[in-house]
């Protein structure tokens, strides 16, 4: 009976202690994610393993892009949804204020790859607004915005699938500000705002920049919030010795390094698994796809060093199944284009008539449907049409109830601070101009029909001031008044040897009643009176090369013309067509010329992108310029060479392996082959193949003899424009030539 007793005793007792280890509640692991720039994307390959390894996360804290992958996790993105997102980015569009180029219409999509900054003007004092970056951060407010939904209202970040803090720098008075509420977007985005390259963000007194200033790994936050364990991510930058500070910008580095230091010790004494990456050999800007591969698995070896950490770690919690993340759908995906039914519209910090605008230029109408594409189209007419300084949009999903009883969506379109105009710089470098500097200035006028006026001068060798007045009486019709004065200075070759040095002045002005900017698709039919004087006719002391110059001359023509771009790149395209058309009659009397017909132009250029692989392409071109007159004026001829279509002069026709410019007869045709190679996402190669023919009449263009040349250029794709170099030949010149292009071209 004793023994009975005693057995008893000792099941009731095992009973009781595993009933008392299922009621105790599992205590929490933290994941602590630091800041670190582009760096900071290893911390997904971190995720990926703890993932694998079934280690619950109950708390979230991070600062800087520690804030960003925590933030994304945190609502509902796992580590492999992650790792899409990163991978699918433009990052060199994300971290600029640059509107997407897909929403663009084809000047617009013209105006962003010809100027290198974009800002507008203080004509008058202001309020304080949003300022203090070279970059406003629209982009990167975007996606974050996006792929953060549903939790797009200011919350209390603890009801989070996972609860989520991060640490922002409050520079009013140098202080560490811990995010715990609001909108989880805005509290992302100032913890990652890098003090004078991005704006703050300003919340009541307070001005709030990067984290990593006050607390780049904080563990410590992670505590508070009720943390047992702590599993903690490190990709900062391992500080340099003296031999590795020869520059400036390693020591200014060194000192950022220094500051974000701060409290690392300590948040590193209380953390239980501290994953320090290497991420030797990246820096905060390495957001090139075959970097981001990097880091990402850096990130995942360096977790699976602590693999049996990890595991003790599961075995403590008393875990015997690997825990799903807790993944929630997301209304932002990123394949597919969600539609929604239009319940509510409204529009936050615009004026009536701007809201009106945008509603009848979309036919936004309850009851409607719209897609995500529409939404982005309107947030980018908002910056564009409207100079708002940015735009945001927030859907709330059958959150309206319908009259006849289904749900719609409320949609909220944000306007950011207004702007009274927008302003326009470009720089180029190349080896025949020198130097060039083109400004733009744009000012809005929003009567009952909105209007446009466009100021452009151009400082070079050669000079140009135009006045653009837009009228915008409906969606797409925008007709067209235009002013214009040039000075134009070129060198005019014959078989590569310069042949004439010309110089004059035009004053042109036009007017186009029916002009279309759809997206892709340009159109417009107008009349211009061209005055031409001051003709400099410089020759060499070859007889037959000799020609006389009018005083002065002047052309009255009719034209019309057509432009389609579906290419993905402006430069470097390695999808889409391009098709451009145009036909004018030249006259100086309304309607003869030199008391004759008048001279007929046709010219056309269709090009498509045939991609091969992930990094190649071959673009086919056909491009010609015929000419119907019996004597055509000096200043309209066909002009062959160069790069570029109509660079030096209007007319102009790019030949490759002639890097100057040469007069051709009246009927021109041309074919390119071009094959396009992508060493990484920014360093390209192209090779060129060109074949030409020309003639005075049409039954002389394929006797003359026939023009082939080639070139090889290679060109760096960079925010400020494409940098790069040429070589080339033709049978025309007989030279080789050499030509270095700095910036975007115009």
């Amino acid at each position: 009976m004793k023994r009975l007793i005693i057995i008893l005793s000792i099941i009731i007792g095992l009973v009781q202690t595993t009933m008392g280890q299922e009621n105790e509640p599992r205590k929490k692991v933290a994941l602590v994610l630091s800041g670190g720039g582009a760096k900071g994307v290893a911390h997904i390959g971190v995720l990926k393993v703890l993932e694998k390894a079934g280690i619950p996360i109950d708390i979230i804290t991070g600062t800087s892009m520690g804030s960003i992958i925590g933030g994304l996790y945190s609502c509902g993105n796992d580590a492999a949804r992650l790792d899409s997102i990163v991978r699918s980015q433009d990052w060199s569009n994300v971290l600029s204020d640059k509107e997407d180029l897909r929403y663009q219409s084809l000047k617009e999509r013209e105006n962003q790859n010809t100027y290198a900054i974009s800002t507008s003007l203080k004509l008058k004092k202001k309020k304080r607004g949003i300022s203090g970056g070279f970059i406003l951060g629209k982009n990167i407010g975007k996606l974050l915005n996006t792929f953060t939904t549903p939790y797009n209202d200011s919350i209390d970040f603890n009801t989070l699938p996972i609860p989520f803090a991060c640490v922002a720098t409050d520079v009013v008075d140098n202080s560490e500000h811990v995010l715990h509420n609001g909108v989880l977007s805005e509290a992302m985005r100032a913890s990652m705002s890098i003090p004078g390259a991005f704006a703050p963000v300003r919340k009541g007194n307070q001005v709030l920049v990067d984290g990593g200033l006050r607390n780049n790994y904080p563990a410590d936050v992670a505590k508070e919030m009720g943390a047992d364990y702590i599993i903690g991510v490190s990709v900062a930058a391992k500080l340099r010795d003296a031999d590795h500070l020869g520059s400036t910008t390693d020591i200014l580095l060194q000192i950022v390094d220094f500051s974000t230091k701060n409290k690392l010790d300590d948040n590193m004494a209380i953390t239980d698994i501290p994953i320090i990456v290497n991420t030797e050999g990246y820096s905060t800007a390495s957001f090139t796809p075959s970097a981001i591969d990097t880091l990402i698995q850096r990130g995942e070896d360096a977790a699976m060093a602590h693999w049996d950490e990890i595991v003790a770690l599961k075995e403590k919690l008393h875990l015997s199944q690997v825990p799903q993340h807790q993944h929630v759908v997301s209304n932002a995906t990123l394949s597919d284009n969600p539609t929604y039914k239009i319940g509510q519209l409204s529009f936050v910090n615009m004026t009536p008539s701007d809201a009106y605008f945008i509603r009848t230029k979309f036919k936004l109408k309850e009851g409607n449907t719209i897609d995500t594409e529409r939404i982005h189209l309107i947030t980018t007419s908002i910056c564009l049409d409207l100079f708002y300084q940015s735009a945001d949009f927030h859907v709330d999903n059958d959150a309206i109830e319908m009259p006849d009883g289904t749900k719609a969506a409320r949609i909220k379109f944000f306007a950011g601070e207004k702007k009274t105009n927008k302003m326009n710089v470009g720089v180029r470098f190349d080896t025949e101009e020198i130097v060039a500097l083109q400004t733009n200035i744009a000012f809005p006028i929003r009567k009952k029909v909105p209007m446009e006026l466009d100021f452009t001068l151009r400082l070079g060798k050669r000079i140009k001031a135009k006045v653009d007045w837009e009228l915008h009486p409906s969606n797409f019709i925008t007709p067209t008044l235009t002013l214009a004065y040039q000075h134009n200075d070129y060198n005019l070759y014959e078989y590569g040897d310069r042949a004439y040095d010309l110089t004059y002045n035009r004053l042109t002005g036009s007017a186009a009643p029916l002009t279309f900017n759809v997206r892709n698709f340009h159109f417009n039919i107008g009349a211009a009176i061209d005055y031409y004087f001051n003709y400099n006719l410089l020759l060499d002391q070859v007889k037959e090369h000799y020609m006389e110059m009018p005083d002065h001359e002047h052309f009255i023509s009719y034209f019309a013309n057509v432009n389609y771009n579906s290419e993905n790149e402006w430069y470097f395209p390695t999808r889409g067509s391009k098709f451009s058309a145009r036909y004018a009659y030249y006259t100086d009397n309304f309607v003869k010329l030199n008391d004759k017909l008048g001279m007929s132009e046709v010219s056309a250029m269709w090009r498509t992108n045939i991609p091969i692989g992930k990094h190649f392409a071959i673009q086919p071109m056909f491009y010609g310029r015929l000419l119907h007159t019996d004597n055509s004026p000096i200043i309209l001829c066909n002009i062959m060479g160069g790069e570029w279509f109509g660079h030096y002069i209007e007319q102009q026709l790019p030949f490759a392996g002639m890097g100057h410019i040469e007069l051709q007869w009246d009927k021109f045709l041309a074919a390119q082959m071009q094959a396009q190679y992508s060493l990484t996402t920014n360093n390209i190669i192209q090779l060129k193949f060109a074949v030409a023919q020309d003639g005075d009449k049409y039954e002389e263009v394929f006797k003359s003899k026939t023009m082939l040349g080639s070139s090889l250029s290679y060109y760096y794709n960079a925010l400020s424009g494409p940098v790069g170099a040429s070589v080339g030949y033709s049978n025309v010149t007989k030279k080789p030539y050499f030509y270095v292009n700095i910036g975007y071209v115009f």
